[in-house]
């Protein structure tokens, strides 16, 4: 199936070692951080904030964080050129989502007389929260829309990446509680350039058929 879209995604795949020598330009982290910028999330609620490590010193603080477990991702941290650290907000308030309405005006998608009927929408993040506030199920599904959206977005550009799901989510929120600010981090994304020793760039890629997956009515 020829297409750019194809292409990029046929191309794609997680990188298992990384050549620290390169770094992702400033022009391209950039094209990367607007795409998860503009990312979907439902009712537009953006429930996320996104941790970009990057100095020496910062990864090093990601580094340390693996001390007792995951320890095969430990290497992605020091040999790639950045890690993004990948939250959401556990407890999503109307006041959080003013924010959202609030821009809007901005923007101009609404006009100030349009505010409370906006509101509106707010129901299904209602839908979503327990008893006791908690959010964080659906926050948390937002957030990996963001990751997807990012993956495509690093295929495109010519940037391996390596989703990381294997942290060690209490100790990294401890190391990192000052810029998460009560969000939490339990997946992150590390990118770069792919060592040539990488085993996983030379593997064919692998999906089940496409009859066992979909289903036309």
């Amino acid at each position: 199936m020829p297409h750019p879209i194809i292409n990029d995604l046929q191309k794609r795949y997680t990188c298992k070692k990384y050549d620290p020598s390169k770094k992702v330009s400033k022009e391209d982290l950039a094209i990367l951080l607007e795409s998860i910028h503009l990312s979907a999330s439902s009712i537009n609620s953006q429930p996320w904030k996104f941790i970009v490590l990057e100095s020496d010193e910062a990864k090093e603080r990601m580094f340390q964080t693996f001390a007792n477990k995951y320890q095969f991702n430990q290497v992605h941290v020091v040999e790639a050129s950045h890690v993004i650290l990948f939250a959401h907000n556990p407890h999503y308030t109307k006041e959080d989502y003013t924010e959202v309405i609030d821009q809007y005006i901005v923007d101009g998608r609404i006009t100030q007389e349009e505010r409370e009927k906006a509101f509106g929408s707010f129901l299904f993040a209602k839908l979503n929260t327990d008893e006791k506030g908690n959010t964080q199920i659906w926050t948390k599904n937002q957030l990996y829309l963001a990751l997807g959206n990012a993956l495509h977005t690093l295929a495109r550009l010519g940037i391996d990446s390596t989703p990381l799901e294997g942290i060690d989510v209490p100790i990294v929120e401890k190391e990192f509680a000052k810029e998460l600010d009560g969000y939490k981090c339990e997946v992150a994304l590390a990118i770069g350039y792919h060592h040539e020793e990488d085993f996983n760039a030379k593997l064919p890629k692998s999906r089940l058929a496409y009859d066992k997956l979909f289903v036309h009515v």
